[in-house]
C-alpha cells in the first residue's frame, strides 16, 4: 500500500493540494490533526505541558492554548526540543493507526514537518508543495492575521526551501491558479495509481 508524504512550508497550499487528492478518493491522514489529538483535554501529554508551563497554558475550557504555546517555543529553542520529545512519539502512533485503517488505493500523510520530524521514513514517496518565500509570507499573514515577522521566524525554524526540494521525490509548484494546480495533481495522481499497483 503506497503511502505518499505531502509537505510544504507554511502558506504553500498543502490544504488546497490535499483537498484535490481527497476528491480523487485518496484518504488523507493529517499530521496537524494528529498533533491536536495528542494534546486533547485530559490527555497525559497535555497534563505534562500544564506541569511544565503552568495552568495559563490552558484556555478557560481546559484545552491547550496553542497560540500561547507557539509563542513560547518560537522564543526558546530548548522548550521546543522538550515539546517535540514529548509529542512526536504520540503523534507518530496516531498517524500509524490512521494509516493502518485507511482503505484507499494509496494514502497521503500530509505534514508540514515531514522531513524535520522523520515522518518521511514511513512514506514510500514524498511530494513537496513549493512556493516562494514571498508568497508564503503574503498568504500566511493574510490567512492567520499575523505580522510578517512571525511568519518569517516560522519559516526560519523549518528546513530551507532548497533542502526540501532536494529531499522530495516530486515537487509541485503552487504559484498559479487552482485550475492549474488541479491539472498537475491529476497527472501526479495517475502516476501514483501506477506506483500503488
Amino acid at each position: 500500500m503506497l503511502i505518499l508524504g505531502v509537505t510544504g512550508g507554511i502558506g504553500s497550499g498543502k490544504t488546497a493540494v490535499t483537498n484535490i487528492f481527497s476528491k480523487l478518493d485518496v484518504d488523507i491522514i493529517d499530521a496537524d490533526l494528529a498533533s491536536r489529538k495528542a494534546v486533547l483535554k485530559g490527555s497525559p501529554p497535555l497534563k505534562k505541558i500544564k506541569e511544565k508551563f503552568g495552568k495559563n497554558i490552558l484556555l478557560q475550557d481546559g484545552n491547550l492554548n496553542r497560540a500561547k504555546l507557539r509563542e513560547i517555543i518560537f522564543k526558546e529553542k530548548k522548550q521546543k526540543v522538550w515539546l517535540e520529545k514529548l509529542l512526536h512519539p504520540q503523534i507518530l502512533k496516531i498517524i500509524k493507526d490512521e494509516l493502518a485503517e485507511s482503505k484507499s488505493i494509496y494514502k497521503i500523510l500530509v505534514s508540514p514537518l515531514l522531513f524535520e520530524t522523520g515522518q518521511y521514513q514511513i512514506c514510500d514517496r514524498t511530494l513537496l508543495v513549493d512556493v516562494s518565500e514571498d508568497i508564503q509570507i503574503q498568504r500566511t499573514s493574510k490567512r492567520d492575521k499575523v505580522p510578517s515577522e512571525q511568519v518569517k521566524s516560522i519559516i526560519k525554524s523549518q528546513l530551507s526551501r532548497q533542502e526540501k526540494i532536494e529531499l522530495a521525490d516530486d515537487v509541485i509548484s503552487n504559484e498559479g491558479s487552482l485550475a492549474d494546480l488541479e491539472e498537475k495533481i491529476k497527472a501526479l495522481h495517475n502516476s501514483y495509481l501506477i506506483y500503488a499497483k
